[in-house]
Order: structure tokens, then sequence, then C-alpha cells
């Protein structure tokens, strides 16, 4: 028998399961309230559009979207993005927008261009966990910086980055989910976004901000993205029609500044050539002929609700000694329990109740984070949102007592 360890790469040597992924596996059971996954409401997906969409293109276009496409992406969607993202005073074009198979490989591929083993990411505590997975894989380090209400602290982060110069340590540059952040909920405040533009400057590091949830706002205003409110190129922004169209057409797009968008296009020729030329007309037609505000505007309205229910159903079976976040949009609210309850170790607790979460401790990069948990309300109904909570709730109070 070949012993396959001796064979693997240093990149694949350091990967390891997503832990999210492994969960899903072990719900399978459809008796398991599953509040652990990101994954959109089927409802939300335009199915008769798409299917006349995908018809249409098939009779008009199909040289075309059967063929290899540029790297870059298909022009006509870029341009519908600047155009739709942006204002007309930002100064941008196609150079500075490539699109990718979902925002995971935007993620790698970023990742790819500016990490060498042992420079240091700075990260939001908690953070995404596929994104600390990539930086890793990379060889990068990650430092945690914590979070208010306001989002990442900068002030901890200046006098983070103070040191680590004082160390003679590289940061590359600071990721941050500016709006209704995964796992937290929190939205990053205009004034702490004007003050960490302000500190990259002033240091010369990049911002990478992922902004999947941007459109999913469900009260109060919408705040600039870091990208628009930069005019220097230090930011970074990863965008996706998964949260607002559907995630099975993989369309996704990195925007940044000419030189950074020329070293990914050339990384991701060596990746996959080019994302799939199809789905990417099937974006843009539904973008151009149907109305995708409206599409969005339905979507917000289904998860508010869902939001609403899990805020109203936290309250009401949660016990006292608890406390989670109030998110604005988004997917997810984060919950805290009392720091004796380790919820890697309540976690098969809940699947015994018949309900799934996802623990905190993986999208902490200092490994802190035990007593927390990720609930999303995105997926299951209302109505599973309710005894999903009831049922996790009596699992969370028999901890405390005993």
């Amino acid at each position: 028998m070949i012993n396959t360890e001796e064979f693997y790469s240093i990149l694949a040597s350091r990967m390891k399961a997503s832990s999210i992924r492994e969960i899903l596996k072990i719900i399978q059971n459809s008796k398991v309230i599953s509040l652990a996954g990101g994954m959109p409401d089927p409802a939300t997906f335009p199915v008769e559009e798409i299917k006349e969409i995908t018809q249409k293109i098939l009779n008009q276009k199909s040289a075309q979207a059967l063929q290899y496409s540029s790297t870059e992406g298909l022009k006509e969607l870029r341009e519908f993005l600047l155009n739709y993202l942006l204002s007309a005073n930002r100064k941008v074009d196609l150079s500075n927008i490539i699109i990718t198979s979902g925002s995971q490989q935007g993620l790698d591929l970023v990742s790819k261009v500016l990490l060498n083993p042992g420079d240091l990411v700075i990260v939001e505590l908690p953070s995404y966990l596929a994104a600390l997975n990539a930086f890793r894989s990379y060889g990068g380090e990650t430092i945690g910086i914590p979070m208010d209400d306001e989002g990442m602290r900068v002030d901890c982060l200046r006098e983070t980055l103070i040191q680590l110069n004082k160390e003679g340590k590289k940061v590359k540059f600071i990721y941050t989910i500016s709006n209704f952040q995964n796992p937290a909920g929190v939205t990053m405040s205009l004034s702490r976004r004007k003050e960490l533009l302000a500190l990259v400057k002033e240091f010369k590091l990049f911002i990478l901000e992922d902004n999947p949830y941007d459109q999913l706002r469900f009260e109060g205003e919408a705040i600039p993205s870091l990208y628009s409110l930069d005019e220097e190129g230090y930011v970074i922004s990863l965008g996706t029609f998964s949260k607002i169209l559907c995630p099975g057409l993989r369309v996704a797009w990195i925007m940044g500044n000419k030189e950074i968008i020329e070293k990914i296009v050339i990384m991701k020729q060596a990746t996959d050539l080019c994302s799939p030329i199809f789905n990417q007309l099937i974006a843009y037609e539904y973008c151009s002929n149907y109305n995708l505000d409206k599409n969005i505007a339905s979507n917000v309205e289904i998860y508010r609700k869902k939001r609403d229910v899990m805020l109203s159903v936290l309250n009401k079976y949660f016990p006292r000694e608890t406390s989670w976040t109030k998110p604005q949009g988004g997917f997810f609210v984060f919950a805290t329990l009392p720091e004796y309850i380790d919820t890697d170790e309540m976690f098969m607790d809940s699947i015994r109740a018949e309900v799934a979460y996802v623990s905190g401790s993986p999208f902490f990069a200092d490994g802190k984070g035990k007593n927390t948990m990720r609930l999303s309300f995105c997926y299951p109904s209302e109505q599973d949102i309710e005894e999903g909570i009831r049922r996790l709730g009596a699992v969370i109070k028999e901890r405390i007592k005993s």
C-alpha cells in the first residue's frame, strides 16, 4: 500500500476540512433542524426566469455560451457591475474587475497573489472560517482584532500594527466583512470605515473587503463600501451573485487596482482558465432584462421576517445568562453563552436534541470563542427557526444547571 502522506505538497498538508461542511454531513437526518449552514432560501431563486433565460441563450448564443471565454470574464457583465455597484464619480474601468467562480475563488486568488509563508493577515475576531482557511493554506498567519457594535476596533488595530512594525513583521492586508459580518452579524460604521482607510494609507497596507451581503439590508441607512470610499487603490473588494440571485451559478467578482487585477488574471489562468461563460450570460441576461432590484427587495422581505422570528424566539427560549447580536441584515446571529460552556462539547447534545448550530471557536484566529455559536436564519422555515431555538435553549439551560 502506497503511503500517500509522503507525496502531499506543503499546501495540501496544511489544508483541513471545513468544520461547517463536516457538520452538514452529520445533520443529514431530516429530523435535525439545522441552524448551521449559511445557504440561501431556495424560495429566493428566480427559477422560471432562469428557465427562460437559459433557453434564450441556447437558441441565440449557443456558440458563445458553450465555448471557452476570456479569463477576465464577460465584458458586458463587468460593465454592468461597475455601473450598478459604484457611483459615477468613482474612476474605474474594466481593468479594475474580474469575474470569479464564487467569492471563495476570490479569496483563494487574492491569497495566492499576496501571501508568502509567514506573512501576516489581520482579521476580525471572529471572522469567516473559509477565509481563514484560504489565508492559512498559503502560509499566511492570522492575527485577530476585536470588534464592537461598529465593527473592527481601529484603536486596537493601530496598537497592533505599531507593535508588529517594531518587531519587523510584515502585514500584507486587513480582511474585513464590512456588512452584516459572517459570523457576527455586525456592520462597520461609516466613521469606522473612514478611520480604517486612513490607517491603511498611513501604514501602506491593503484592505480585502468581503461584501457578499451588501444588498441584504433589513433596516437602517445603506453605508458606502470601503471600495467606493477608497480612491487610491488600497481596497480589494469581493462580491457575489450567490446571495442576491442564486449560489449555483458560482458567479462572483473581484474589484481592485489595475496592477492587482492583472496579477489575479495570471493566477486565474493557471487555476481554471476562465469561469463558465454560460453562467455569466445567465447572470447578465437577468440583470439586463429582468428586475434585479425587485428580486433583491423580495429576498430582503423573506430574510427580514426570518431574522425577526429568530430574535423574538431567542428572547423567549434562551436563558438570561446568554446574549446575541442583532444584525441589520445578512444571514447570521452570533450568540454568547456563559464562559464555562464549551459549544464544541455541547454540539452532540444538541444533535441528540435534533438541532444543529456552528460552534464559534473555529471563527476565532486566537483560538478563543469556545462559549459562542453562529445561528443561521437564512435557510430554515420560520416554524423551524422557532422550534430549533426552543430545542437549543433547552440544551443550554441543561448545561447551565449542571
